[in-house]
């Protein structure tokens, strides 16, 4: 059977509206439009699709049966198109991730859609360069990254907390501000960006933060705070995988959140990127 996949397309979208008004609002065309289609294709299938009520329009048993195979057959023919695009030449898609940031169900549907993908993690201080040096297509990580050069997505926010020692004067505490750990010194950062933000240097008194100790890896990091030599703040979503038993965290209620998002080349001309962009806000994003 000859089957016209954009009349497909306008029934599974009448279908999930249950109304031909509003379906024709969402593809954009006029309703009676919409109608002729609808009517074309139930010509082609010979069977009715839908029963037309006061309250709405109704799949019929003909129609039920239906949406499921013309579900399947959209999503077959995007991975089709999928394919012959990799195949042309657009290859492997590389997706950056940083921390623990988990991109799995981003990879998983990519892979059902028919994408060859690959996955790097990276330090948060290389994901720019490694996208502007097109050593992956898009980052899923957290900000802050030079939105000057670069595409960004916001996904969702994350709360700061402050990690300290088990035996520090504010462990238990349900939350702290600023003022409460002002005087402490912060582990610092190599990377001037990353360092202003997670140091809060300057501070919003325009006073600069307290000298510390630099470290590169989280290791470093929190051995650092187990030793007693510095605090440190990290995204409310990262310190249950990295503590140790010796640390603990409390969470920072007056500075801005952490922002998790995606990132890419701003004139990337794959047409896969936009994909992946669309699918990472619908599986990570946070409402």
């Amino acid at each position: 059977m000859d089957f016209d996949l954009r009349l497909i397309r306008y029934f599974t979208v009448v279908a999930e509206h249950g109304n031909f008004h509003r379906a024709a609002a969402a593809l954009r065309t006029a309703q009676p439009s919409l109608s002729r289609q609808i009517q074309q294709l139930e010509k082609v299938l010979g069977v009715r699709l839908f029963e037309r009520t006061r309250l709405g329009s109704h799949l019929t048993a003909a129609g039920e049966a239906f949406l499921p195979e013309a579900l399947s057959l959209l999503r077959a023919a995007e991975r089709a198109a999928n394919r012959a695009r990799s195949a042309a030449g657009l290859g492997t898609l590389l997706i950056g991730y940083t921390g623990n940031l988990i991109v799995t169900p981003l990879v998983r549907e990519l892979r059902h859609r028919g994408y060859m993908v690959r996955t790097l993690h990276f330090s948060p201080s290389d994901v720019a360069a490694a996208l502007i040096d097109h050593r992956i297509d898009v980052a899923i990580t957290r900000l802050p990254l030079p939105t000057d050069r670069l595409r960004v997505t916001v996904l969702y926010d994350e709360p700061r907390v402050l990690v300290i020692p088990v035996s520090h004067r504010l462990a238990g505490k349900e939350s702290v501000t600023l003022d409460d750990f002002a005087d402490e010194p912060l582990v610092r950062h190599a990377h001037p960006d990353l360092d202003a933000f997670w140091c809060i240097d300057p501070r919003p008194d325009g006073r600069p933060a307290p000298p510390g100790p630099t470290a590169v890896t989280v290791e470093d990091k929190l051995e650092l705070v187990a030793s007693g030599d510095a605090l440190t703040m990290a995204p409310r979503g990262d310190e249950q995988t990295s503590l140790r038993r010796d640390l603990t965290f409390v969470p920072v209620h007056d500075v801005d959140p952490c922002r998790v998002a995606v990132a890419s080349r701003p004139h990337d001309r794959n047409p896969s990127i936009e994909q992946i962009r669309t699918v990472a806000v619908t599986l990570l994003g946070r409402n």
